[in-house]
Order: structure tokens, then sequence, then C-alpha cells
């Protein structure tokens, strides 16, 4: 069973030091949360373990393993300090060293994992480790350990085969793999003349590493030494006999010297061997053989090469390979373990990252060292089982052939190698696969934090937003408009809860697969489901609360309905018919009718609402309702009276009855001129009526008393409200339909211009054209739903000021001018691409019967209608107190129509040069009939064209005057209207203007240039050229007045002007006849009259810039006199 245990942050968890790897480090879980416990947690402490070392023993011996760490990755290990120099190892220390490793290895490992499991109050974050993390981390470090400990075994000789290479190859010694009696390791000294030349170093080396290779076990018993000299002479016996005493760096059992074979040799040697034995100091018996028959005596001939007599296989050149290849294999798995060894470590004692981007590189980063871990263990088993086919060579070709034991303990060693470091392998892969599960939960943590955060906060925004959602409305389109945008914003809340619900779940599936941070993990998923409940609710309780809201307002507004109709019946029934019998009963049937529908719109009692929606009622929610009732009982009274005097008037009558009504000069001079005021007068009849006599109804009727007047005339009004309050009703119903219609306009067309999913739908014209064919109808939406519906609808009670409404947004208004200039373009665009199926598609998913065309109209008619609405509100509001607003409010709407209207006319007009811009402001333009003459020097030339009239077109700058001429064009809607070829233009400043001209008053003149050019201009009406007069006037009074303002300011100039006449002003300096002209002649030399017809200011050099600005004054009848005194000076 896996038992939980818990390391502290401030001591980790080690591994005993005699295994010279340790966690040492703290492995920490960065800043996650654990909640508080009463109980007490098990944690594995490093300081309650059962080593009789001291912390600082502890660490000395930790950095002693450090040391001997990096000393083996540089090839040398702690093994190879306790050789000495001269090889003077004994066999005694080789054998404990192979008893310690043996013995004392496993209880030295179990110990390690020997610590005492202690209570320890939790003080800070841990990171929960289980009991098997820590067993799986314990073998995986006894792996690496033994399979150091073996190699440093066969590793314990500071030469290697690969370093003497050249002196093996000599071969004036070997292992023959061959054993003695006891097991001893056998080396031959075969014949080798030049045995005399080899060096010191070399012979030194060679023995060395001859006797490292053999088992501790072996080399402790000692080795046989056997000496080939029999081709040889005494000299090379002694030689080598005092110099295998001299340096041989391992234990002797036997020394075997085959001696010369030759007689006198042979004899020498026997002589001086005698002689010189203690000079070879030899402590082990050196036996002198003369033939190869004594050799076998001592040793078995199967232990022996051919050489010797013996039957045993060897061959040097393949010794040397494999022993070559055995070490740096042995030495690859060395490397490769303490690799190992070091990662596993690192791995140990890594800190877990407290953010995404850490862990997921800290993860990759050991993820990455892991695969490269495995690729070199892969490369070291292959090269080890590469090599263990080569050893087994000579079985595999001769299943009869016997290894010697030399080859035995080199396969031996192979496999052993092979298995350890399988063995290793597969301890590694179990601690990695707990180390990156451990990884990948912290990752998975650190997103769950992650997610945790933003989700967390969306729901504090929506329960936030949610919050605002408090208002109950103030009308059903404001309640509505709540709930709508509820509804709309309903939908994101559900997006927030769908993620929390969503973060919970994987929270809980990290709990469910045992993940270390359970306890951190746990509360928050507890947090999210109970947040994302209370945000549930609210939203529900919103909801509830709205519609119950909703449900009031709409009740309010079928009752008020109900009872503005019954008013308005009331006020609309004329009282002429209402005298007759069949009329009374015609109107009280209409009384009835309405009555009959008094259960689905009346209120109920009061006490009733005040029970059933006591959560959505607020003072102001309780006075409207109060109102509404109030009204309602009014309008009960009204009827009742009205249902009395009815169904007196419907009685069998026993005489004719006379028929009154107001007379014609008093009804259309009232101002009650309406169907409100016929109900006051049919009232005051039915008030006055007492009894059967209707002409005493006839004589109240006309002569009603003060009081009966002062209570019709109260009645009037209200009757008045009833109409204002339905002029309003149907300004903010119209208004929230217009609103409706463009929102779905731009939704359902212009959004899906911009959807990739319609884009194959829309035609090459079509592409990048939005702005064509919809103009600016978004800043037109977007004024109308944040502004301008908003504060129609503050004026819901008093529908006589919206007035003021519309004046403070009058600029705000101006943006339709915008989209009736593109109108044209979009008209244009519309009939070239309506055919489309992208139209089609968005025509059938609105579900509209209409196409786009009739909604692209929508603004140029809602503009429109405002005029008219303002004149139905100014037309039942002339005594209330906002009248001026409602008249004002109604000239600036005609304004911007006249504006709207001009301006469309002015981009048509094609061939101007010059720059519109600068011609000041359109003021006015019209059609009109024009005749031109020309005057030259005395003589009048008259066009050809006089008696027939020129069709011209003119617009009214503030500064010039166009002359275009009005060319129809082909084709439908916009492409219909008239376009305007430019002819000629006058400047304002050189103008003038006589008001009448050849006695006709729908004719005026325009002039410049002391009358050179006259341009007769005939309207269509006389109002027209009234107007145009009058406009002139004030652009030619208004250039004038700038003229003496610039005046006054140049010091050094003097000018006086004429007095003014008192008289009316006039603009025509009419013809009085050729007489009249020769009387004006003779007068040349009389200053101007004060009463002149018109003064012409002309400049001084000091006035250049200054223009010149012709005005004419009217004086009642002008005379020759007076017209000659005035046109001779201006020449």
């Amino acid at each position: 069973m896996e038992e939980d245990v818990e390391a502290e942050l401030d001591s980790g968890f080690c591994i005993d030091v005699d295994l010279e790897l340790s966690l040492g480090g703290q492995v920490t879980g960065g800043s996650d949360e654990h909640s508080n416990r009463e109980e007490s947690d098990w944690f594995v402490n490093a300081a309650h373990t059962d080593s009789p070392l001291t912390s600082q023993e502890q660490k000395e011996e930790s950095d002693a393993g450090a040391g001997w760490s990096q000393t083996s990755l540089e090839g040398e290990t702690p093994a190879d300090a306790g050789l000495t120099e001269n090889g003077g190892t004994d066999a005694e220390s080789a054998v404990e060293m192979d008893d310690q490793s043996k013995g004392v290895k496993e209880e030295e490992m179990e110990g390690s994992l020997d610590v005492r499991l202690c209570p320890v109050v939790e003080s800070g974050g841990h990171v929960r480790i289980s009991l098997e993390e820590v067993e799986r981390y314990h073998r995986f470090a006894r792996c690496c350990h033994w399979l150091c400990d073996d190699i440093m075994q066969l590793d314990s000789s500071p030469l290697r085969a690969a370093d003497i290479t050249p002196d093996l190859k000599k071969q004036f010694a070997f292992l023959s793999g061959g054993r003695g009696d006891t097991g001893s390791p056998i080396i031959v000294f075969p014949e080798f003349p030049a045995f005399g030349e080899i060096t010191d170093g070399a012979f030194h080396n060679v023995l060395t590493y001859l006797t490292s290779v053999p088992s501790l076990s072996s080399t402790g018993v000692g080795f046989i030494l056997v000496i080939d000299r029999r081709q040889d002479r005494w000299a090379a016996v002694k030689g080598t006999l005092l110099r295998i005493a001299g340096s041989f760096p391992g234990n002797l059992q036997l020394v075997l010297v085959l001696r010369p074979t030759t007689l006198l040799q042979r004899t020498l040697s026997d002589i001086l061997f005698k002689f010189n034995k203690d000079e070879f100091k030899m402590k082990v018996p050196v036996i002198m053989l003369s033939s190869i028959t004594e050799l076998h005596a001592y040793i078995d001939h199967s232990q022996l090469t051919k050489e010797l007599g013996g039957t045993q296989e060897y061959c040097h050149e393949k010794w040397i390979s494999h022993r070559t290849a055995i070490e740096g294999f042995a030495l690859m798995v060395k490397k490769t373990a303490q690799i190992l060894q070091s990662f596993g470590t690192v791995l140990a004692e890594t800190e877990l990252p407290n953010d995404i981007q850490a862990t997921s590189v800290l993860l990759s980063t050991h993820t990455n060292k892991k695969d490269k871990m495995k690729e070199d263990l892969l490369v070291a088993l292959n090269q080890g089982s590469r090599l263990l086919e080569s050893i087994n060579e000579p079985v595999v070709r001769d299943p009869d052939h016997n290894m010697n034991q030399d080859e035995l303990e080199n396969l031996a060693t192979v496999q052993r190698l092979l298995s350890q470091l399988d063995e290793t392998e597969r301890a590694f892969d179990e601690f990695w696969v707990r180390h990156q599960t451990k990884l990948q939960q912290c990752l998975q943590l650190r997103h769950f934090e992650h997610n945790y955060r933003e989700v967390r906060a969306l729901l504090d925004q929506v329960s936030e937003k949610l919050a605002t959602f408090s208002e109950v409305g103030i009308s059903p389109a404001h309640a509505d408009h709540i709930f709508s945008e509820l509804s709309t914003y309903e939908e994101r809340v559900c997006e927030v809860l769908g993620r929390a619900s969503s973060l919970a779940c994987d929270g809980d599936d990290m709990i469910h697969n045992s993940h270390y941070a359970e306890d951190s993990v746990q509360p928050k998923c507890m947090e999210l489901r109970a947040v994302s409940e209370n945000v549930s609710s609210n939203l529900r309780t919103r909801k509830d609360h709205l519609l119950k809201a909703m449900e009031l307002h709409h009740c309010l507004e079928r009752a008020s309905k109900w009872v503005d109709d019954g008013i308005y019946l009331l006020a609309s029934q004329p009282v002429d018919k209402c005298q007759s019998h069949e009329g009374a009963e015609l109107a009280l049937k209409e009384l009835e009718h309405h009555l009959d529908n008094a259960e689905q719109n009346q209120l109920s009692e009061l006490s009733t609402i005040w029970r059933e929606y006591e959560t959505v009622l607020n003072q102001q929610f309780r006075d409207q309702v109060e109102k509404v009732f109030q009204k309602q009982v009014s309008m009960q009274e009204m009827f009742d009276k009205r249902r009395v005097s009815l169904k007196k008037l419907a009685a069998k009558q026993t005489r004719p009855v006379q028929p009154v009504a107001p007379r014609p000069e008093a009804f259309i001079k009232s101002p009650l001129s309406s169907p409100a005021h016929i109900a006051q007068q049919e009232r005051k009849c039915s008030e006055a009526d007492s009894g059967n006599s209707c002409e005493k109804g006839n004589g109240q009727l006309q002569n009603g008393d003060n009081n009966s007047r002062h209570a019709s005339l109260s009645e009037e009004e209200e009757n008045l409200a009833v109409l204002r309050r339905h002029v309003m009703n149907e300004l903010l119903e119209t208004e929230r339909a217009y609103v409706e219609e463009l929102l779905c306009v731009l939704q359902g067309y212009a959004s899906e211009m911009d959807n990739a999913a319609m884009a194959h739908l829309i035609p090459a014209p079509l592409q990048n054209k939005k702005e064509v064919l919809f103009g600016n109808m978004l800043e037109i939406y977007h004024f109308h739903e944040r502004t301008f519906l908003r504060e129609l609808e503050q004026y819901t009670d008093c529908p006589e000021l919206i007035g003021r409404c519309f004046l403070e947004r009058m600029t705000d208004l101006q943006i339709y001018e915008k989209y009736c200039h593109n109108k044209p373009r979009s008209e244009s665009l519309w009939r070239q691409c309506s055919d489309c199926a992208f139209f089609q598609e968005c025509q059938k998913k609105l579900e509209h019967k209409l196409g786009l065309d009739s909604y692209l109209l929508k603004p140029v008619q809602r503009i429109t209608k405002y005029q008219l609405l303002l004149k139905e509100m100014l037309k039942y509001s002339k005594s209330c107190e906002g009248a001026d607003d409602l008249q004002d409010a109604l000239t600036s709407i005609l304004g911007i129509l006249k504006a709207v209207n001009d301006s469309m006319h002015l981009i048509a007009i094609t061939g101007y040069e010059g720059n519109m811009s600068e011609l000041g402001k359109l003021l006015m333009q019209g059609s009109f009939s024009v005749w031109t003459e020309h005057k030259k020097g005395h003589a009048k030339v008259k066009d050809l064209a006089r008696f027939k009239p020129m069709q011209r077109h003119l617009f009214l700058h503030e500064k010039t005057l166009l002359f275009c001429k009005r060319r129809e064009e082909n084709g439908e809607g916009y492409e219909k209207a008239p376009s305007y070829s430019f002819k000629q233009s006058l400047n304002m400043s050189a103008v003038g203007i006589t008001e009448n001209a050849k006695g006709d008053n729908k004719k005026f003149e325009i002039w410049c240039n002391s009358r050179e050019e006259v341009y007769i201009v005939q309207a269509p009406t006389a109002e027209v050229k009234t107007t145009w007069v009058n406009e002139i006037r004030k652009v030619l009074t208004t250039q004038l007045e700038a003229c003496r303002a610039s005046q006054q300011k140049a010091p050094d100039q003097v000018f006086q002007f004429p007095p003014v006449s008192s008289g009316p002003v006039s603009l025509s300096p009419f013809k009085s006849g050729q007489k009249s002209f020769k009387r004006g002649e003779e007068k040349k030399a009389e200053p101007c009259s004060l009463d002149a017809d018109f003064l012409f200011f002309t400049r001084s050099p000091l006035e250049k810039d200054l223009p010149r600005v012709p005005i004419t004054r009217r004086s009642g009848r002008a005379t020759p006199r007076r017209l000659a005194s005035k046109v001779g000076p201006q020449t």
C-alpha cells in the first residue's frame, strides 16, 4: 500500500551519503496553496535519520561524494587512490575490498532508507511526496551505485590495454588464461630474444596490467610464472629472474623456469642457480625444469598453451582486442551511470516553478535531457551486446570449444554490466515516470490556477454587471429595453458559467487522478461552484424581477391607452349628431362598446396591485400606478355622465329638435376648433338638459353660465392633453420601430458583408462598397439608439415640451444631410446588384417581405416624418408652455429639409470649374424664366431671344448667384433626378436689384455694372418672387454693413452716407419712360435727395478691395427727376 508522506521545504529528504548521492536541495511546490489541517501530518525529515553522523560530518561526506563524482568524470575513481605507485597493494586489501563490496553494500543501501517518521506541524507550503517516489528514487540510486562499484573493480588499475598496446603486442609476457591447481593465474614469459632490451617502464607497466586483469579472488591466491628460456642462455634466465624479483607488482605462488636445453647452458644453469639463489631474493619457490614433461607435473597440460605442450588455444591479438573493448565498454557504462546518477539528483532536487511558461520550459528541458540519456544508454547496451557476441564467437562457431578462465571472467563481466545497466535503465524509467508525472501535474496545476484567476475575475465582473440591472424601467419600452439587454448579457453570463463549470470538472479530474495538490484544487472547485450558483441565482432573480415589472408596465400601458381612447372617444363625438335620436343611440353604443373592453384593459384595485407587485414597486412606480388609476376613475366618471345624458337624448321625443351648431366665425377664430371643442359644446348641451325639453337644452347650450363654461374649458384642456399623448405615443412607437429597423439592416446586411461565410455570394461590384451602400447609417443608428430615443422617452409625461429635445439635438440631426448626399450613389449600386444571391440570402434569413432598398429609404422618410409630428403636436399645444419651442423646432426641421433638398440640387451642377465651397452658404434655389439685355453707351441692345425667355435654375449663395440650365435625366429613382449645366455667375458684391419690372408682380430685375447687364427674372408666383427679393436684400444689406464697418476702421478715409429715409425700404429703381429720363437729364447737377430710389456706393482708391454694394430704397412713387438724379452720377 502506498503511503503519502511530505517533505519539508527547509530540509527536503536525503538518501544515505554512502551512496555519494543526496537530494540535498529543497523539493518545493512553488506557491501551491494548502488548507490548514488540525491534525499533524507525517514528514520525511533528514534531521531525524538514524545516521550516526553529525550534520557537519554529513556535509563533509556529501562534499566528498560530490568530489568523487567530479573525479569519476575525469576517469579516476576513489578506488584508484588505494593503489600505491609501485603496485604494492597486497592480496589482503583486495580481498577485503571485494568482501566489503559484496557483503556490506546491501546493509548500507538498506540502512539508507532507515528513517524515522515524526509528526511535524505544517508551517508553510509543502509538496506531497509519496513513499513510492522515495523508494523508486532509492532503487535508481542504488542501481547506479552498484554499477559504479563493479566498474571501479574492473577499473582498479590506472593502466588500460589501450594505454600500453604497443608493449602488450611485444608479447614478452601474457596471461594465457590457464590456472594452477589452486586457481592461481598463470603468466607466461615466452621465448623473447630481445627481452634484455625491454625497458624497465614497459616491463613494469605490462606486469602491472597483467596482474590487474584477473579477479581479486584469483589474484589473492598468487600468480604462477612460467619462464620459457629453453633456447636462451643462463644470462637471460638470470636477467629475467632479477627483473621479476625486483618489480613484480602482484603476489607470487610459484616460479617455473624452463632452463636452456643445450648441454653447456643447462650445466651452467644448474651450477650458477645454486650459487646465485640468494641473489634473486625470491620469497616463493623457483623451480628449474629441464623439459615440458616436468612442467606438466606442476601444471595440467590443459592449462598450458600449445607452445608449452598444452592444449589451450590462445591468440594474443584477440586477447588484446577483447581487453580493449571490455575496458572501453566499462568506461562508457561508468560515465553513463555517473551522468544518470547526476541527472537523477538534479531531477530530485528540482524546484517546481510558479508559472506556466517556466514549468513548460522545465518539462521540455528535462524531457530533452532524458531522451539524450536514453540514447546514451541504448548506445552502451548495443556496444555491450556486440562485445558479448564477440566473446561468445568461438562457442558459437564450435559448441565443443572450452573457454579458458579469463574468457569466462570477461564473459561474466560483460553480462553483469549489461544486466546492471538494464536494471539501472528500468529504475531510471520508473523514477522518470514519477518525475514527469509530477511536472505534468505541476503544469496542469499552473494552468488550473491561471484559468481559475481568469474565471474568478469574470464571475466577479458578471456579478457586478448583473447588479446594475436593478431598475424596473420608467415605461414599457424602457423595461423591454432593459430586459433585452439582460437577455443579451445572459449569453455572456452563460458562457462564463460554462467556463467555471468546465474548470471545476477539470479540478475534479485532477483530484480523481491523485494530483499532489489536491488540498489546493478542491477548495477552488468548491468556490467556483458556489460563486457560479450565486451568479446563476442572481440572473434568475433579475429576470423574474424584470418580467414582473414588464407585466405591470404593460398593464399600465393598456390601461392608459384604454383611458386615452375613452377620453378621445368622448371628445370626438359630434354635438349636432348627438341631438338626434339615432345619433344619441349610436354614441351610446360606442360608449358601451368601449366599456366592454374594460375587463381586459382596466387596472384592478390598488391593494391587489400593491400585493402582487410589491417586489418591483418603487416610489416612482407607485406614483405612476396611482396616476393611471386616478385617470381611469376620472374617465369612468365622465363615461357615466355621458351615458346618462345620451340615454336621455335617446329617449322618444315628443316634438322635433332643432340642432344647434356653433357659429362658423367663432369656430374658425377659436383656438379650440377641434374634436375636443366639439366635445366641449356637446358636454355643455348634455349638462344643460335637465328634462325632456330639447329646446330648453338648446337654450342652455347657447347661454351656459360661467361655471359651466369654466368646467368645459377644463375638460377641453384634458382632451387636448389626450391628443398630445396620442402624438407622443406615435412619436415614441415609430422611433423605437425605426431604431429596430436600422439595427436589423446593420446586422442582417451590413455585418454580413464582413462575414467570410457569405463572401462567395457578394458580387464584384459590391465588394468593399459597404460605406457606399449604407452611407452613415451606423452613425444615425448610434445617435438614435444611444441618445435621441432615450431623451424622447424622458418627455413621455410632458409631450408639449418635446420641442426642447429637438432643439437641443438639431445639430446632431444634420447627419441626415450626409446620408441624403450619398443616397444617389447607394441607389445606383443597389440597382447594379439588387438581384444578387447575397441580398436574397440576407432577406431570407431576416424573413423580410421587402427588399433592402425599402429599408435604405427609412432614414429619408424618418427625417421628413418629424416635421409632420411636430406640426400635429403644435396644433394641440398652442396655449401650452412649450409652444414656442415647438414652433422653433418645426422651423429648424424644415430648415434641415430645405438644406438637404438644396444641397441635393447643388451636387447635380456640372460644368462649374471653381470651388463651390468658396461661394458661401446656399440660401435659395429655384427655376425661373430669364430675359437679358445689355447696354453699350446710351444704346440698349436686346438679345435676340428677348421675347423668348430662357429657362434657368438659379442658386443664390452668400457671395455668388449661379445661373444653370436644368436638364432632365432618363432613368428611375435617383437617376431620374435632374442635373444642372452651369451657364454663368454673378458676384453679389457687384449686383443690384429692382423689385418690380414691367408692372408684373412676378418679375424683378438683377443688374450689375451700372445696369450694363440686366437680367429680368420671372418667378412662378408672386410669393416666390417676394421671398427671393427679400433674401437678396438681406445679402446686399449685410454686405453694405460690412463695408461700413471696414470704412470706420480706416482712419485716413473720409466717407459720409446720406441719411436714410424713414419710409419703407424698396428695391425697385424701375424706369418711368423716356420722358422721365429726359427730365432727369435736366437735373443732373442736383444732389441726391434723402428719399432717393436707390443709392449706389462707389469705392475710393483706398477701398479697392472692398465690395461694391448697390442698394435701392423705397420712396413712394418715383419721379423722372429723381430717377435722373440717381442714374446720372452713376456713370
